[in-house]
């Protein structure tokens, strides 16, 4: 019995997975993918790419991947590397050993030996990208108008923060601090993974600065900017009401309502369970108010359209339940669409040691785990784009009692006539960056109201709140999660905006996650509200009240960033919740599935056009009731109908550069013609591009910007449900009146027809009078990683994640109650050796 236990030690303290590994990993199918490559080096080495041609090599399979295929087109997940290769030990109590992809497999005697580990390594394969990123994060924390911190990193903009930036973000500590032992020890999480960073930089002469507490909090914020936010559009919404309202009087408030699609009933949700928050008010809305038509100065125009600019969509999950799935355990093919990069946003690590057993991938200059798996279990997240922000008016004042102007810096608040606050944050490439603040938050620019001055501030939920976020990463990576009931408890920690999912071998659950302000009554909160100090905020949504769901009955959890749940208020920011998302993409699922059917599922839908399969049926079917103008046209109609029966794939099969199906040509030519001819009968100028309405709702996403993510947000919505409507199908929640044809379906067809038949004379003019032989450019669609630092390597277009798991769990760790203690987990990884140890001791 003693040589067992002292072969287990010996195993354990080595850091060889053997004995260790069985008992600690429950996963029966864990594989991930997170291309190019692990490696960041410039110049780019042999682990920069070579995740590359697995995810390219897995988009032309479409829905035929086979069960072999898995293994080839991704890579193991599970934990710790295989036997063999060199260990690398920074410290005492730290060993480090990579696998054949260069992911680093860290084991620490303790808890801060593993983030020292983390730290160590995201010096040496992310340096480059976090001293990148460093100090124009801090831009996102202090919400800087007019300024998107991520592209001022891929564009390699120069920002030095000045004192109050760095006191702004310095103040985080101490928020920590306040919640007891569990911020101690985030605190405490951070100083190791900083130490690790430093240690890096000083072994290897780089002269950066020390990385401190403030730097992480920073790239926290980041994440919190592009991907973690919603609302804040307030004022362009209600710019376009107006303009709506001196057109048509008070039916232009029907038609606003209609264009926001606050509450569509059709609309697809996550959960079919309703859960309620901010719908418009009945009555009057006192507390908001709309501007003048053409009235917001262009220094708020700019902030308005960098900040809707600055986020992204861009994450799926498919979920299945035990009664869906085959083996009776629940399936997961699940990840963040975070764009594509070179070095990419996320690092992989697997992190063991100190209660620490996990693996995934963060965003390098924080410390934990952000969306992976551990001992038995694995969560991941999309973007929810909920409502945590919104723009306050601000009446503008001067205390002498004379009228204001636009350029005044006094503004009523309670009464009073308050100064408002300079924020001096520090200079971009050598300029000053300086801008105004309110009791609100940053003021973006001017508008009037009835002729009269007021300042626009915007209030994020979060801000200066930043740092709150690493409480969820802190359980997560730690294993606290129970079961799918629990999830929760844990996700409601999480103050950013993100839809997050979870799976174990027993259930799958999601959460909508967010600190979402509960407004005051008379406000409406897809408009601007007056900032008088009345209609404040009057506190933040219950956990209870976020939309939920474990285990549903369906066996099925879909998101791919749409709509969660009925009754869940649209954002301001967010008009294309309607009858059309690009989640209905996801079919094909089978009685009882496999992991392999739930691949083809995605793959499926990551290849196809959403506009062809979800929108161009009822097209056609309006195109149908009448003749053609011409053979020419019709041929043109029939090209994208045929296409559509053959699974509207966009592929380049024999990477000629062009998209094999004509009838991708066609529509991609056709669509926003025949959007705005569905619309242009009511709105007028108002559809036409740059327009207002195009200024808060893009006509098409297209999968022809090179960041991989499209059908995000478009008129498909609009065209779907007006279309159905003056074809007389049976429409929830119709719109106040028909726009196609102005009601007449005779002029609604003829105009259709017409604007497909210009098309067509296009077309034919600039490739051929053969429809058949018209194509479209498959190489501006294919996906090339930012800033431009690899060159020629791309690849195929597809619609899915950037760090994609494939997760199957097949049992459980045993939760053990202490006394004063919710739960604990069984020891790890070299804490179980030392463990083992201290009997003998005694």
């Amino acid at each position: 019995m003693k040589r067992s236990i002292v072969g287990l030690v010996v195993l354990a303290s080595l850091g060889m997975p053997g004995a260790a590994a069985a008992r600690l990993d429950y996963g029966k199918t864990t594989l991930n993918i997170l291309p190019p490559g692990q490696s960041g080096a410039l110049p780019p080495d042999r682990n920069s790419t070579d995740q590359l041609p697995l995810y390219d090599g897995l988009t032309p399979l479409v829905g035929g991947v086979r069960q072999s295929d898995l293994t080839t087109h991704f890579k193991s997940a599970r934990f710790f590397a295989p036997p063999g290769g060199t260990i690398e030990r920074p410290r005492s109590g730290v060993q480090i050993r990579r696998d054949r992809w260069d992911v680093p497999h860290i084991r620490g005697r303790t808890r801060s030996d593993v983030f020292f580990g983390a730290g160590w390594v995201t010096g040496q394969d992310r340096s480059l990208f976090v001293e990148t990123i460093r100090y124009v994060s801090r831009i996102a924390v202090i919400d800087a108008p007019g300024l998107k911190a991520l592209d001022l990193a891929t564009s390699f903009r120069s920002f030095t923060p000045s004192a109050q930036t760095e006191r702004f973000l310095s103040r985080q500590g101490r928020l920590l601090r306040r919640r007891g032992r569990p911020g101690r020890r985030i605190l405490k999480d951070v100083d190791a993974y900083t130490a690790g960073i430093n240690a890096y930089y000083r072994k290897t002469g780089n002269k950066a600065k020390p990385w401190t507490r403030t730097d992480v909090v920073a790239v926290v914020g980041l994440l919190g900017q592009v991907f973690g936010a919603g609302g804040g559009d307030e004022v362009r919404s209600s710019q376009l009401l107006a303009t709506l309202r001196g057109r048509m009087g008070a039916a232009g408030d029907r038609v606003w309502r209609d264009l926001r699609e606050a509450e569509d009933p059709e609309a697809p949700v996550t959960t079919t369970r309703p859960f309620r928050y901010r719908l418009s008010p009945r009555g009057r809305a006192t507390g908001s108010r709309v501007v003048d038509p053409g009235s917001l100065s262009p220094s708020g125009a700019r902030a308005a359209a960098a900040a809707q600019a600055a986020r992204s969509n861009m994450s799926n999950a498919i979920l299945v339940g035990r009664n869906r799935s085959a083996t009776g355990h629940p399936l997961a093919v699940m990840g963040p669409q975070l764009g594509y990069f070179y070095p990419e946003l996320f690092l992989e690590y697997d992190l063991h040691g100190g209660g620490i057993d996990v693996r995934g991938a963060g965003l390098p200059g924080t410390p934990y785990v952000m969306i992976g798996r551990t001992r038995d279990y694995a969560w991941s997240a999309t973007s929810s784009g909920s409502d945590n922000t919104d723009e306050f008016v601000e009446r503008l004042c001067n205390p002498d009692g004379s009228a204001p102007t636009r350029a005044s810096t006094h503004y009523l608040f309670k009464g009073r006539c308050r100064n408002m606050k300079r924020f001096d944050a520090g200079t971009l490439d050598g300029k000053p960056v300086v801008f105004r603040e309110t009791v609100h938050g940053p003021v973006t620019g001017t508008v009037t109201i009835h002729g009269k001055p007021y300042a626009v501030a915007r209030a994020r939920a979060t801000r200066g709140r930043e740092a709150l976020n690493a409480f969820i990463g802190a359980d997560l990576d730690s294993g606290a999660v129970r079961h799918a009931r629990d999830f929760a408890r844990v996700a409601n920690k999480l103050n950013f905006t993100f839809n997050l999912f979870y799976v174990d071998h027993r259930g799958i659950a999601f959460f909508t996650a967010g600190r979402l302000p509960i407004r005051a009554r008379g406000t409406n909160p897809s408009l601007p509200t007056l900032g008088t100090g009345r209609y404040e905020w009057r506190g933040f949504l219950s956990r209870r009240a976020h939309p939920h769901v474990a285990n549903p009955r369906r066996g099925l959890i879909l998101n791919w960033n749409g709509k969660t749940a009925r009754g869940f208020n649209a954002a301001d920011s967010q008009q294309d919740y309607g009858s059309v998302d690009r989640v209905q993409l996801f079919r094909g699922f089978k009685r009882r599935n496999r992991l392999v059917d739930v691949v083809n599922v995605m793959n499926r839908a990551a290849t196809q056009d959403l506009r062809a399969r979800e929108v161009w049926p009822v097209i056609e079917r309006v195109l149908g009731g009448g003749p053609a103008p011409d053979p020419r046209t019709q041929q043109a109609a029939d090209l994208i109908s045929a296409w559509r029966g053959n699974g509207a794939n966009r592929l380049d099969l024999d990477l000629d550069g062009r998209i094999d199906d004509p009838g991708a040509a066609v529509l991609d030519a056709a669509w926003e013609p025949l959007a705005r001819e569905v619309l242009k009968p009511v709105l007028g100028d108002l559809a036409d591009p740059g327009g207002p309405l195009g200024a808060l709702q893009q006509i098409d996403d297209p999968p022809n910007r090179g960041n991989g993510s499209a059908f995000d947000g478009g008129w498909y919505g609009y065209v779907d449900k007006d279309l159905r409507t003056i074809l007389g199908d049976r429409v929830r929640g119709r719109f106040s009146r028909v726009y196609c044809g102005n009601g007449d379906l005779a002029a609604c067809r003829a105009s259709l027809w017409a604007a497909l038949e210009r098309v067509a004379d296009h077309l034919a003019a600039t490739q051929g009078a053969d429809p058949s032989k018209w194509t479209t450019d498959a190489t501006a669609e294919r996906i090339a990683f930012r800033p431009g630092v690899l060159g020629s390597h791309t690849m195929r277009w597809t619609n899915r994640p950037t760090f994609q798991q494939l997760m199957e769990f097949s049992g459980h760790r045993k939760i053990r109650k202490r006394r004063g203690m919710r739960y604990t987990n069984r020891p790890s990884g070299i804490q179980q050796a030392i463990r083992f140890r201290r009997p003998a001791r005694r």
